[in-house]
């Protein structure tokens, strides 16, 4: 039996996050120690060639556009038939002109965040493989991603934002930032935790995002 394979797409037209970089080394570091193949690229062309078969595309702080035709055709058939999809931080400030993408796939569409800081992540399901190893309470230092609605409701909400132990929040109690759900198909896990460059190389982050991972492409299970 072959490896799986998963693609680790960051393309980014808009902001560009310095974290990539640490991001991608995180994710061939966590998919090797699985021997899971990892295509790591920012070619939408090589993105939509390698789709197809894969176990899973995590988009990596991806931002603006990103997608040729070919792609978008090629990431809802994937989900369509079973496939799995991880995004992280920025992944939510992508295709904005595509309401699948926003709404269905990814749950959420980003709508600003208030200075990188620190704050306290309130977990509220630790039956899922990215929140098993938490805390009730996750003290993190990031940029605290506002939703333009509140996927409650609508998918699975792993972990919230607590708004009273940081500054600039807009959501209120019902304020999701890890949340998971099947509603396109396949397995989609979404975290907007990710912007420093630091987080990748810490255990409890890593092992977060490799829940998410193994979760969305049902290895392992």
């Amino acid at each position: 039996m072959s490896a799986p394979h998963i693609v680790v797409y960051s393309r980014t037209t808009g902001y560009r996050h310095e974290s990539i970089p640490a991001g991608v080394t995180a994710f061939s570091e966590l998919a090797a120690g699985r021997g899971i193949d990892v295509t790591a690229t920012e070619d939408p062309d090589v993105l939509a060639a390698r789709i197809p078969g894969s176990a899973a595309v995590v988009f990596l702080s991806t931002s603006g556009a990103v997608l040729t035709g070919e792609g978008r055709d090629a990431l809802r058939a994937h989900l369509a038939g079973g496939g799995g999809f991880v995004g992280v931080h920025a992944a939510s400030t992508t295709e904005y002109d595509w309401p699948w993408y926003g709404d269905d796939l990814v749950g959420a569409v980003f709508d600003g965040h208030p200075p990188v800081q620190e704050g306290t992540v309130a977990v509220a399901d630790r039956d899922h493989p990215a929140t098993a190893h938490l805390p009730g309470r996750w003290e993190v230092t990031d940029e605290w991603y506002d939703f333009k609605a509140s996927p409650s409701g609508r998918v699975r909400v792993l972990a919230s934002a607590d708004e009273s132990t940081y500054s600039g929040g807009r959501m209120g109690a019902d304020h999701p930032l890890v949340w998971c759900h099947e509603n396109a198909g396949g397995r989609s896990f979404y975290t907007a935790l990710g912007h420093r460059a630091e987080s990748y190389a810490e255990p409890v982050f890593r092992q977060h995002l490799l829940g998410g991972l193994l979760w969305a492409a049902r290895i392992g299970e």
